[in-house]
């Protein structure tokens, strides 16, 4: 077997020494410096191996105070799932929070004609400018945020039709595919592209996290049966709250 990276086996280490009780729920870790110095390693390796233990839920850190032993609690569980998009009607996140025995909701608000920036012309396979309609939403379990969402649509794809707002009219709520098939668009997939980064000022205040946290951001994009862009979106979920796993059909052949 290959020799682990080494900052899992620095995480390894530090989970180890929590499990044996050297440090319990609340304690403050020594310094980096610190850990480095006796493990043998460079403190970007501990950093690294600190973070993913962040990301679990194991340890926690404060902006200008430390790393600290969380408190155990288990985390939402997303699950990103071609399957879960096409249920009639429904919502992939109430049900992975019906799932959990939680309640789950959403706000949102929608400003139409909103030129498109750069980057997002670019994902929608329109012009810089061009208008969009644009959602920006927080998901909520039993009433504490656990996701955001900003979602933009070309505002020429709905403009006129009963689903021009996402949250609005008689398809409101239903998601992205089934509203699109109520006019007549089939979408045929979806592409997602997850990284890890910190959270700004402005997320970490609508989530309840730490300036600086870990967060998983999703750059999603629909795309219809004729290869169109029709909707891309930009989600962030805090790493210590939530797991995002991928259900990925295989079918015979």
């Amino acid at each position: 077997m290959p020799e682990k990276p080494p900052y899992l086996r620095i995480a390894d280490v530090l989970r180890q020494r929590i499990a044996d009780q050297e440090w319990t729920v609340g304690d403050r870790l020594p310094s980096r410096a610190q850990i480095a110095e006796e493990c043998g390693v460079g403190e970007n390796v501990v950093r690294r191996a600190q973070e993913l233990l962040i990301s679990q839920g194991v340890l926690e850190g404060r902006a200008g105070s430390g790393t600290y032993v969380a408190e155990p609690r288990r985390r939402v569980r997303m699950v990103r799932s071609s399957a879960r998009e096409q249920q009639p009607g429904g919502s992939p996140f109430r049900a992975d929070m019906l799932a959990l025995g939680k309640q789950g909701h959403w706000e949102s608000h929608t400003e139409a004609k909103v030129p498109a920036p750069a980057e997002i012309a670019v994902r929608l396979g329109i012009g810089e400018g061009d208008l969009c309609v644009r959602t920006v939403y927080e998901f909520l379990a039993e009433g504490c945020p656990v996701q955001l969402s900003t979602s933009w649509e070309p505002y020429e794809l709905t403009a006129g039709t009963l689903v021009v707002l996402p949250e609005g009219g008689p398809h409101a709520g239903v998601g992205v595919v089934n509203r699109m098939a109520a006019i007549g668009i089939t979408v045929s997939h979806a592409v997602e592209q997850p990284e890890p980064r910190h959270a700004s000022a402005e997320e970490a205040s609508l989530l309840g996290i730490q300036k600086g946290a870990l967060v998983t951001h999703i750059r999603r994009t629909y795309y219809s049966d004729q290869g169109r862009p029709v909707e891309t979106a930009d989600i962030v979920i805090p790493a210590a709250l939530c797991e995002v796993v991928y259900e990925i059909p295989v079918s015979r052949s």
